[in-house]
């Protein structure tokens, strides 16, 4: 369960891959301590933009570094050759598709601007909330369409986040399906590898494998799982402070 084990560079890809515009570009995504270094190329510059809004939903990221993005130029017009001084000088000619096409990648432009002002400011509103502010919640987007993901403590907190959601001037809709609820969920993802974003847990007096995998995943027999990825070869072997990755 998300944001169980899902480190913040994963995150990234995930919501990058399910908005509609950005899922075809192929943009390279490295994170470390929070930190976002993005890489690839676009067709103009109000992508990076919507790419730069998008990373800015997901919660855990501390800065964004998009100089790795290279906006390519448009294709060049065919030359023109400079008439003689007793040749009739013609104007060139712009054609109707031409301004047509203009006219659409303005308004594409403008509509990704728009729905990029939309997620910032649910984003905004979360993070401003004395309930929600330290729950781990990605803002994600699908033109005015917003999704909620992540994890609250009780369903008074899952109702509120969608509440503020709603309240966002020219939200269309909002999706909390993937906004789950778990008891002290905010202590449990409190802790971070600095390196991979990975949520760390503390081993505490009395804990089993299978009661940390009941906390993390609802599921005690998932404490395989952790073994597995902390090469615990024994799972009956866990010691007091201990730090065990909780993968996804």
């Amino acid at each position: 369960m998300w944001p169980f084990g899902k480190n913040t560079a994963d995150r990234v890809k995930d919501a990058l891959n399910e908005n509609p515009v950005t899922k075809s570009l192929g943009i390279d995504v490295q994170e470390h301590g929070g930190n976002v270094s993005l890489k690839g190329e676009v067709s103009r510059q109000s992508l990076v933009g919507l790419v730069t809004s998008i990373v800015q939903g997901i919660n855990g990221v501390k800065t964004i570094d998009t100089g790795g993005i290279t906006v390519l130029a448009p294709a060049s017009a065919p030359a023109q050759v400079a008439p003689s001084a007793s040749a009739d000088i013609q104007m060139p000619k712009i054609s109707t598709q031409d301004n047509v096409s203009n006219a659409q990648q303005k308004a594409e432009d403008a509509e990704i601007e728009d729905n990029s002002r939309i997620a910032k400011a649910v984003y905004s509103a979360l993070k401003n909330n004395g309930e929600l502010k330290d729950d781990p919640i990605d803002v994600l987007q699908s033109g005015k369409s917003i999704i909620l993901r992540g994890v609250v403590d009780n369903d008074h907190e899952q109702r509120l986040a969608e509440q503020l959601a709603r309240a966002v001037q020219g939200v269309a809709s909002v999706d909390v399906s993937g906004l789950k609820v778990a008891a002290g969920a905010k202590e449990l993802v409190k802790e971070k590898d600095t390196d991979t974003g990975d949520t760390v847990y503390t081993v505490q007096p009395g804990d089993t494998l299978g009661e940390i995998a009941q906390k993390y995943y609802g599921n005690a027999g998932e404490y395989k799982k952790i073994a597995h990825y902390n090469n615990i070869s024994n799972p009956d072997l866990i010691k007091v402070g201990q730090k065990l990755r909780i993968p996804s």
